[in-house]
Formats: C-alpha cells, sequence, structure tokens
C-alpha cells in the first residue's frame, strides 16, 4: 500500500504541487480554486470594509500597522487582476469601494490625508490600479464619480506638471513630493518607471502621440543617467546633490518588471517596433538573470538578508507585469509564461503554514514555510497563480478596442507643488562634500538605507 501511494506521488510530481496548498498547474479550475484560496486568506489582512476602519488602506502606516498608503493601491490592482484572470467577483464591491474611497479631494488620487508622507511612487500605484480598471473593464463608476481613466490621467498630469519637475540631473521625478520628506533629494526609478508605465498605457489607450513621446523621454532620461545599463540592469536611483551620478546599485524586481511591461506597451502602440523589441528582450534577459533563480521568483536585494513589508510584495508586481507584458508583446509569451509556472509551483508549495495550514511565505526558493505571514505574501502567491491564467483571457483592451472607461485629458488638480531649489550655500557645499566621502565608503549602507526607508 505505501509503494502503491509513493507511485501515485511520483506520477503526479510534475504537474501537481502536494502542499496545503494544493492545486494541479495543468486544470485551470485546480488554480482557479487554489487562488480562490489564497484571495480569502490574503483579504483577512484588510479591515477598510469594517465598522470603525478607513476603506482602502491596509493596516498602518507604521507603528499602527505594518503596511503604507501605497500597498492599498497595490492591493486593489492585485485583485482587479484576480477578477480578470479567474473571473471570481467575490471582491468586486470592496475592491471597487476602496478604489473611489481614496481618490481624494481632487480626484487625483492625493487625499489630504496622506500628502504630507507622499511619494510620486505611491501615488502612481494607484494610478496604475486605475488604469488596469479602466484596460480590463472593471465596473464604471456612475457619471457623478470620478472615472478610472480620468483617475489615470489625473496622476500623470501633475507628474507630468512642471510643479513636479526640476532640472537637477538633467531632469526626472523625485522620489518624494515635499522637501520635508526623507528621499526628497533622490530621484529614482520606480517613480519615473510607473510615470513610464502610465504613458506608455495612456498612449495606447488614448492613441495620444503626447503621452508616448513622454513615455520615450522618460526612458532616455533613465539610460541617460545610467539607471538602466547596457546589459539591463536596472538600479534604484541616484541623489539630486551628486546629479545622480552616486547610483545605488541595488537591484529590485519591480523596478524592472514596470519597465518591462511599460515598454511593451511602446512596442505594441508603435507596431512592434525594432527598438522596443529589443527593450523588451533586454529587460527581460536581465529580470531572468537576476530575478528568478532555477526558474523561481527570487527577490535578490533581500532574500539573503533582511526584506522588509514593502519588498515582500514586490514577487506579485513581478508576475503580474511580466505576465500582462505577453498579452501586448506576444513574442515574449512562450519563455515567460514557463518561468511563470515554474515559479507559480514553487511559491504554491511552501504555502504550509498559519493556522489553516495553508498560509504562504517569502521564500519560495527554499521549498517551506519561513513563518512570516503577510498582505505582500499572499499577494505574491495570488499573482503567481492567477497569472498562469493569462493565456485565456482578453488583452487589455483601449477606447477603440472595446474600452469604456471615460477619460478627461485635463484631469489633475496640479495642487502638489514641487518648491524650486535655491542655490547651495557655502554650508550647502561643505556637506556635500561630507557626504561624498560617505557615500563613496558606504554603498552597500546606502542600499541599506533604502531598504530601511
Amino acid at each position: 500500500m505505501f509503494i502503491g501511494h509513493l507511485l501515485r506521488l511520483l506520477w503526479l510530481a510534475p504537474a501537481t504541487v502536494l502542499a496545503a496548498l494544493e492545486v494541479n498547474l495543468d486544470s485551470p479550475e485546480s488554480i482557479r480554486n487554489a487562488a480562490s484560496q489564497v484571495a480569502y486568506d490574503l483579504m483577512t489582512f484588510y479591515h477598510g470594509n469594517e465598522t470603525g476602519h478607513v476603506p482602502g488602506i491596509l493596516p498602518g502606516p507604521p507603528p499602527d500597522g505594518d503596511y503604507y498608503w501605497w500597498q492599498g493601491g497595490a492591493l486593489w490592482g492585485t485583485m482587479i487582476d484576480y477578477w480578470h484572470f479567474t473571473g471570481d467577483e467575490t471582491y468586486n464591491d470592496v475592491t471597487y469601494e476602496a478604489m473611489q474611497f481614496q481618490v481624494g479631494e481632487n480626484w487625483d488620487y492625493a487625499p489630504r490625508n496622506w500628502t504630507l508622507s507622499l511619494g510620486n511612487d505611491d501615488q502612481a500605484f494607484w494610478g496604475m490600479s486605475a488604469m488596469l480598471a479602466a484596460e480590463n473593464r472593471f465596473r464604471d463608476p456612475p457619471a457623478d464619480r470620478p472615472q478610472w481613466l480620468a483617475l489615470a490621467q489625473a496622476v500623470w498630469n501633475e507628474q507630468a506638471s512642471p510643479d513636479r519637475r526640476d532640472d537637477t540631473c538633467g531632469g526626472g521625478l523625485r522620489w518624494q513630493i515635499f522637501p520635508s520628506n526623507r528621499g526628497y533629494d533622490y530621484k529614482n526609478t520606480i517613480a519615473n518607471g510607473c510615470f513610464f508605465n502610465m504613458g506608455a498605457r495612456l498612449a495606447r489607450y488614448t492613441q495620444n502621440d503626447t503621452y508616448a513621446t513622454w513615455a520615450e523621454e522618460t526612458w532616455d532620461w533613465l539610460v541617460g543617467v545610467k539607471y538602466i545599463d547596457q546589459d539591463y540592469n536596472v538600479y534604484d536611483g541616484g541623489h539630486v546633490p551628486f546629479n545622480c551620478t552616486d547610483i545605488n546599485p541595488v537591484q529590485y524586481s519591480y523596478n524592472a518588471a514596470v519597465l518591462l511591461l511599460g515598454a511593451a506597451y511602446m512596442y505594441d502602440y508603435t507596431n512592434q517596433s525594432q527598438i522596443w523589441e529589443e527593450r523588451v528582450t533586454g529587460l527581460l534577459d536581465g529580470i531572468e538573470r537576476l530575478f528568478f533563480q532555477n526558474g523561481t521568483a527570487y527577490e535578490i536585494s533581500c532574500e539573503g538578508g533582511i526584506c522588509n513589508t514593502d519588498m515582500l510584495s514586490f514577487k506579485g508586481y513581478l508576475h503580474r507585469w511580466v505576465a500582462t507584458a505577453t498579452q501586448v508583446a506576444p513574442f515574449i509569451r512562450a519563455r515567460v509564461m514557463g518561468l511563470l509556472r515554474t515559479s507559480a509551483a514553487a511559491a504554491a508549495a511552501q504555502c504550509t503554514g498559519g493556522a489553516n495550514g495553508r498560509m504562504c511565505g517569502f521564500h519560495w526558493t527554499s521549498g517551506v514555510f519561513d513563518d512570516r505571514v503577510g498582505a505582500g505574501q499572499q499577494m505574491n502567491v495570488l499573482a503567481a497563480l492567477s497569472t498562469l491564467l493569462i493565456n485565456d483571457t482578453d488583452a487589455p483592451v483601449t477606447n477603440t478596442t472595446g474600452g469604456t472607461s471615460r477619460g478627461d485629458p485635463t484631469a489633475g488638480s496640479r495642487g502638489i507643488s514641487l518648491p524650486h531649489d535655491e542655490p547651495p550655500t557655502t554650508g550647502d557645499r561643505a556637506g556635500a562634500g561630507v557626504l561624498t566621502a560617505f557615500v563613496l565608503a558606504t554603498t552597500i549602507g546606502g542600499a541599506i538605507w533604502i531598504a530601511l526607508d
């Protein structure tokens, strides 16, 4: 009897992950069922639909909880994709309520309660989720409420405004919006990568070349400041006092993935131009080289050490954005889907924790649950499973291929200004000299600072 059971396990091994979260990767129905369980467990971390809690956000920010405002936007993008890939409408009402509640007084995803701690990337994560709602034909709000496309345009317009930009480092967005925020003197890839991503997608959706021109210029800026190198390594950023030349060499999967998705949209928008095909291929080469270890998603920046709460959600964006790229750049589909299948198998295999015996951890390559649960870990595995169904779902629509979301090219309050820098004083220059020596001596420390910030 034991031998027979062992033979059965061996026979099932290539297609079935045998764990507390069981899933047959050859069965779409099994994938949907497993994803449904992960989605349920994910939503246990959300309390915004309960009395006394704020709709749209995960518990936080620290010290009141682990999560910052932007991760709410990331959560709803994950849930929109989950619905789109699986057809499960269970969480559509709470997703709709959350996305509408956090639009802010000016309908631009910059609510007054959060503006003093708002980064450009924070706002952009909500804007990208609104863009996703338009592309996936998520339920349109009534006419007197902000529309998904218009919300994405509002975020993009504000970030394109001179109020958010200056000439330091030759252009580009700063990480933070207000000078009082730590990181205001830092221009990084994620803020500019999200802006690039939204521009590429808005260009495709609206057929407006203005967005595409900005996307091209943003890509050129990222290459010009060497945040993207000739081998398609994607680095985190640099500081304004050093003209962004003190590049922080840490690499995060979501930086590369947000650029890959934007490049794939540009490939589609430019009628499969060779230059964007080369960029898509180069970025995918870098992603596979760095962020998939033996075919399994691996966050190289922190898995050998300490991953903060933000980093614990990066694998989900990696899976979602690389998967969606296959719909607008189908020449990468076979390669990507092979990676995503292997990674999803490893992800599900370690979902054996928690009181229900199926909660998911972060270290997928180990094959065992790491005893650390959270919304990010659940989002990661939900994305890993649900994106396996992408070949059976519609590609992102446009306003000429079935899109119904109404836009507003003039949306955006432009209410959050970027103050102009004053000329440096003697003290500033002396301080910069000290800081230069410090940065050169502590490159690794710089990476840790970004991780802990």
